[in-house]
């Protein structure tokens, strides 16, 4: 799904900036790293995703002709050297990229994504990895929570993302239906996202299909006529109590799949349909359960030993509706002077302040596998024994290092990584703090440049 090459698919500031940069000569090495702010109040936990599309974003990002003569007749870049025009044409990001492994479990103040590179090339992917970074990882995130309240009691219970119809945008949809996956659901109904990342395809029908008809039990038979294997019935358009009736006293039941239920009270109802569908022999009948379902709902209905087999989940899935957006910065932390090496950076203002110096993520074990710190370290120092460095080496002098993992690779990864969590932080309806430090050379960095001491490579504030 190749829709990065646009170099237009940015904030106005990121290319007056990167004009800035170059009329005047700059020719500085930046670092940016991409992390989140604060961790929110209602999650313990945060799911990294995005990070294939990213990849694909810097390493065919171009500026057409078309998108050139649209920025020379902007009244912005009236002033602009014709020579800035001619570098956009001729861009190629040249840089490094290191990044967490997508699916990766992370915390606040931890970067994701660093950016090593010119200050300009470097500048002008700010708005494409925030906005990526942040519709990826909330689903994955909010995916996650969902499939772990539908198996709480240890019961094995299917969720499919059937948020596309919800989603802001049909490319949001693509990017929701891929980060959902990963995030631990069975598959999608997004058809493009099953063709483009190979997920699992599901599907059953909709209300108009059986309104279509002048009685249920036609449109249930003309169906099945034609998805003989595959046939899930909808039995709430009318009756359900009435449509698994009809089900049962006819010769359906023996061949379909599942039945879904997508209004009323699914506990009331699934254990009346279950109750039906046992009597009737069709114990190998599955019921799926739709409708305005989150985490929450989920949790509830399991706790009241609903006998619902699978989940479809839309709208607060791929919109994240309890938590819409996440707290992401793309922030300068050192630069490199041609001259005068490096320089560590970072905002001192009140309630935005970050921490300088490109960061290595230490992270730490509890004896039985479990995390139990992450820690900040400066980058290239040297961790702790056993403590796991988790920023990768993605692109390298602006070339791919090694092949990125497939979609149902990034999926097991995450499921692994989960299991590690401690099971407090897996209980959707509590948050647990994560223990999250800094390394004495990175807090010697942050005191020196707090207190306004310009400092290089060697932080020394005695």
């Amino acid at each position: 799904m190749n829709n990065s090459i646009d170099g237009l698919k940015t904030d106005l500031y990121e290319l007056t900036m990167a004009a800035g940069y170059f009329q005047n000569g700059v020719k500085l090495h930046g670092c940016f790293e991409l992390s989140c702010y604060s961790m929110p109040k209602n999650r313990s936990y945060l799911v990294a995703c995005g990070l294939e599309q990213i990849v694909d974003y810097i390493l065919n990002l171009r500026f057409s002709e078309d998108d050139i003569q649209f920025l020379k007749r902007h009244p912005v870049f009236q002033s602009v050297r014709p020579d800035f025009f001619d570098y956009l044409k001729r861009f190629r990001f040249r840089g490094d990229v290191w990044a967490m492994p997508e699916g990766e479990i992370f915390f606040a103040s931890e970067p994701l994504i660093q950016v090593d590179a010119p200050i300009v090339e470097a500048q002008i992917l700010e708005t494409y990895l925030l906005s990526t970074l942040n519709i990826a990882s909330l689903v994955a995130t909010k995916a996650s929570r969902v499939v772990k309240a539908a198996t709480y009691d240890g019961v094995k219970r299917g969720v499919v993302d059937f948020g596309s119809r919800r989603a802001h945008g049909s490319h949001a949809a693509i990017l929701a239906a891929r980060a959902a996956y990963i995030g631990g659901c069975l598959g999608t109904s997004n058809v493009y996202a099953g063709k483009a990342f190979g997920i699992p395809l599901y599907g059953t029908m909709a209300h108009s299909w059986v309104e279509a008809f002048d009685q249920e039990e036609e449109s249930f038979r003309k169906y099945h006529a034609v998805f003989p294997a595959s046939t899930v019935l909808l039995i709430d358009t009318y009756d359900s109590l009435q449509a698994i009736t009809k089900i049962i006293r006819s010769d359906l039941g023996r061949t379909i799949k599942g039945v879904r239920l997508d209004s009323g009270d699914l506990e009331i109802l699934s254990k009346k349909v279950r109750k039906m569908l046992d009597e009737g022999n069709l114990q190998h009948v599955k019921i799926i359960a739709s409708g305005n379902l989150n985490e929450y709902k989920i949790l509830d209905l399991v706790k009241r030993k609903a006998p619902i087999d699978t989940f479809g989940v839309g709208t607060d899935m791929v919109t994240s509706r309890d938590l819409p957006a996440l707290n992401l910065t793309y922030k300068l932390v050192q630069i490199h002077h041609p001259e005068q090496g490096i320089k560590f950076k970072a905002k001192r203002s009140v309630r935005k302040r970050t921490i300088p110096g490109r960061k290595q993520v230490f992270r730490h074990y509890t004896r039985k596998g479990f995390f139990a710190k992450d820690v900040l370290g400066l980058f290239g120092e040297r961790p702790a024994e056993r403590a796991e460095p988790l920023l990768k080496p993605v692109i390298e002098k602006g070339k791919l290092k090694k092949a990125l993992p497939s979609v149902a690779e990034i999926r097991d990864y995450t499921q692994l990584r989960l299991l590690q969590l401690p099971s407090s932080f897996l209980n959707p309806e509590r948050r647990c703090p994560f223990k999250t430090q800094l390394s004495e050379e990175i807090s010697r960095i942050k005191i020196c440049n707090y207190s306004g001491t310009h400092i290089h490579r060697e932080p020394d504030c005695r």
